[in-house]
């Protein structure tokens, strides 16, 4: 408490002033509440005008940023880094020593590139895929693309032959569910859209192991299939049998799906050698530009450094990872620093269930009122149409006005609902989020998939892409304020 200093007289006069604040206010007058009204709406009208001239002021900084992402010397730069970084490294399976080159690999090449690096321990899951195969001996012989699940168990060495049943909904299954015993259950269901069809995928092999079945075959989580398997990571119910799992193309589950129609007997002999081994050490790797009057808040992009272990894992997530750290790169170029620090992180073991993020909010949370903002691109990084943001309504004032910086690559839009695996416990917890939205129609095409190659990128709208990222971060991170929860 704050000691009162002026002696007696101070005191006498504080008293009477307060007396005269409590007691001595004349009664309002009808139409005084109208004037009050019309003076806070005034007041908040009036910030809001100042929110919007601040974030105007930065409309030369955005510019250079945008010249020099997509016209200036570092034209391409964020596609060349995917690209070396990806045919050097490959894919990055949570776990598996790729990962670890992976994690080496961009911690070199940001410290290189002038930044502050370090590495966060983290414990992440270990799952081996094995070798796996599945064929169809009746009606007729024919091999199956799969691709088993993640935290799937394996067959037997000889592996699993029986029976298929074929169904398109855990309701058909439970409608079924007599006719599941023994069986390999085959589920083709439809896609709606990915939130709502992974499910199957994630919860396919303990609903079938409910009624019986021995394995299951999985549609691959996908709206349109050259006759490719997609990979995920799946959840065993706890209590429930643990049955082997993996995915089959579209292709494959709409075959077995018209010969069950038909009334033909389908027999498959699955094979999977996979299994989980403890869980192995790794890193979040950070980057960071120290702000020169608050290095304590922090703006946080961020994308996820695993993929799957097919395909390259480019489009899921090394478009994120890159644009995150090309966004200070950007920054660092132009000589500029914001009053806050910039911070990338690159998380491990996000196709996992966010685990290496979850565990960096464990480790930080002690600080949550220093993060301003939180940041992540895990769609793609094809042509962005704007930003999505979750936040208060003060908040959300002041990205309507950042967004509007973007004017020169047309990407003013803010959306509601900012999204993001990695980001979600600092949003849930009251933390201002941000995601960035693309055209990303073709994205489930090659989620993870061998589809998942540089071939799916495209120079110009990662340069769009690092232009956005790079505008919002440095903006969001050197206003005077932080957004208000």
């Amino acid at each position: 408490m704050m000691a009162l200093e002026g002696g007696p007289s101070f005191l006498l006069f504080m008293i009477l002033l307060l007396s005269c604040q409590c007691d001595c206010r004349p009664h309002s007058a009808p139409g005084n509440s109208t004037s009050a009204i019309r003076a806070a709406s005034n007041h908040t009208a009036g910030k809001a005008s100042d929110i919007a001239a601040e974030v105007a002021g930065y409309a030369d900084v955005a510019k250079q940023i945008i010249n020099l992402a997509v016209f200036g010397a570092a034209q391409n730069r964020s596609y060349t880094r995917l690209a070396d970084f990806t045919d050097t490294i490959g894919n990055r399976v949570s776990g598996s020593l790729n990962l670890d080159m992976a994690i080496k690999y961009m911690s070199s090449a940001m410290t290189q590139d002038g930044l502050d690096v370090h590495l966060e321990p983290v414990k992440i899951p270990h799952w081996v895929r094995g070798e796996e195969s599945a064929e169809m001996i009746l009606p007729r012989a024919k091999n199956l693309a799969i691709l088993g699940l993640g935290s799937s168990v394996g067959t037997p060495p000889e592996g699993v032959k029986a029976e298929v049943l074929v169904v398109k909904s855990f309701e058909e299954l439970k409608r079924r569910a007599s006719e599941a015993t023994g069986k390999i259950v085959v589920f083709n269901q439809p896609f709606v859209s990915y939130g709502e069809t992974v499910a199957y995928r994630a919860f396919g092999a303990s609903e079938a192991a409910k009624v019986g079945a021995v394995a299951t075959l999985i549609r691959s989580v996908t709206p349109f299939s050259i006759n490719s398997p997609h990979t995920g990571w799946q959840d065993y119910q706890d209590g429930v049998k643990r049955i082997p799992t993996a995915c089959i193309t579209v292709e494959d589950a709409e075959l077995m799906w018209r010969m069950a129609q038909r009334g033909q007997k389908i027999l498959v002999r699955l094979t999977m050698g996979a299994k989980t081994l403890p869980d192995a050490d790794s890193f979040n790797t950070v980057a960071e530009i120290r702000g020169w009057q608050h290095p304590e808040q922090v703006v946080l992009l961020s994308g996820h450094l695993d993929s799957w272990d097919v395909g390259q894992g480019a489009m899921d997530d090394g478009g994120g990872a890159m644009i995150s750290w090309e966004a200070l790169s950007l920054i660092k170029d132009l000589g500029l620093r914001p009053r806050r620090t910039l911070r990338t992180v690159l998380w491990s073991a996000e196709e996992q269930g966010g685990v290496g993020a979850q565990q960096y909010f464990d480790l930080h949370k002690v600080n949550i009122s220093n993060f301003d903002l939180v940041m992540e691109s895990d769609l793609g990084t094809f042509t962005p149409v704007g930003l999505q943001f979750t936040g208060s309504k003060a908040a959300q004032k002041v990205m309507e006005e950042v967004v509007k910086l973007l004017a020169p690559i047309n990407t003013t839009k803010l959306e509601s609902n900012g999204e993001g695996t990695d980001i979600s416990p600092w949003m849930q917890a009251g933390v201002p989020g941000a995601s960035l939205h693309v055209a990303d129609s073709r994205y489930f095409w090659f989620h993870h998939s061998e589809g998942d190659t540089m071939s799916v990128q495209n120079p110009r709208d990662m340069d769009l892409c690092s232009a956005l990222w790079a505008v919002v971060a440095y903006v969001v991170a050197d206003l005077e304020d932080m957004l208000p929860r």
